[in-house]
Order: C-alpha cells, then sequence, then structure tokens
C-alpha cells in the first residue's frame, strides 16, 4: 500500500459544512478524509479523459489532413520509419 501523509487545509464554514454532510452516517464515506480522497480521484480521472480526448482528436484532424500511412503489419517498423521521415 503507498504511504500516507497528512495535508492539513483551511476551509471555510460553509465548504466543512458542505464536507461533513457529504459524510458519516448515511452517506457513501465514513469520514470527511474519505470523501475528499475520492473526489482528487475523480479530478484525476477527469484530468485524464480530457488528456486522452485531446489525443483522439489530434488523432481525426491527422486523418482528415492526410498525415497518415497504411500499416504495415509491423508496428515496430512502422514507428521507425516514421521517426526516420520526422529526422528527414
Amino acid at each position: 500500500m503507498a504511504k500516507t501523509e497528512s495535508l492539513n487545509i483551511a476551509l471555510t464554514d460553509e465548504m466543512k459544512k458542505f464536507i461533513d454532510s457529504q459524510s458519516g452516517k448515511g452517506t457513501l464515506y465514513a469520514t470527511p478524509s474519505e470523501y475528499v480522497r475520492d473526489l482528487i480521484r475523480h479530478e484525476r480521472d477527469r484530468l485524464e479523459a480530457s488528456s486522452l480526448r485531446s489525443a483522439i482528436i489530434e488523432g481525426y484532424q491527422d486523418v482528415i489532413h492526410g498525415r497518415t500511412r497504411e500499416f504495415s503489419g509491423d508496428l515496430l517498423a512502422d514507428m521507425k520509419a516514421h521517426q526516420n521521415d520526422l529526422e528527414k
């Protein structure tokens, strides 16, 4: 398991009340810490998904602008050929 460290943050009364309302009896999270960790995980996942969407859009743009080549069946050879083309 990953090493855990503590992080103290200042919250407004409103934020603290909200976090407390999302944790404890009758909620999905036993503690405020569990709730905040889950928020952080969701944000990390959202950023990763955004990065993937950008890469997909870039790939579509390559297709639209004809920046493609036929796959030879040998990915390593195709990658080397592409690298050689970039170095020219």
